[in-house]
């Protein structure tokens, strides 16, 4: 079993940035590969970026093309953790952003941009 937790969120004008952080309370994140979602209020749960686990180092890593350029995840396997850089936020990224590793999901944490 696998407990997830996500932190980093907040609120941040338009243009700034935010580190959000995936980690693991019970379990390992390092030998599987972790997405992150975002949803935004009366919108569907969307898939915003997926890193391969650690043995796939040259797996894919995928983005939507809404974040692309903007967002970067990584992992750090020593702090178990995964990351999700955001920068150049924008009014329309504003959502509570969950991690996943199927089946399980964090409680999520809620990123605000606006002036």
């Amino acid at each position: 079993q696998v407990q997830l937790v996500e932190s980093g969120g907040g609120l941040v004008q338009p243009g700034g940035s935010l580190r959000l952080s995936c980690g693991a309370s019970v379990g390992s994140l390092n030998y599987y590969a972790i997405g992150w979602f975002r949803q935004a209020p009366g919108k569907e749960r969307e898939q915003i970026s997926c890193i391969s686990s650690i043995s796939r180092r040259d797996g894919p890593i995928l983005y939507a093309d809404s974040v692309k350029g903007r967002f970067t995840i990584s992992r750090d396997n020593a702090k178990n953790t995964v990351y999700l850089q955001m920068n150049s936020l924008r009014p329309e990224d504003t959502a509570v952003y969950y991690c996943n590793k199927p089946p399980y999901w964090g409680q999520g944490t809620q990123v605000t941009v606006s002036s």
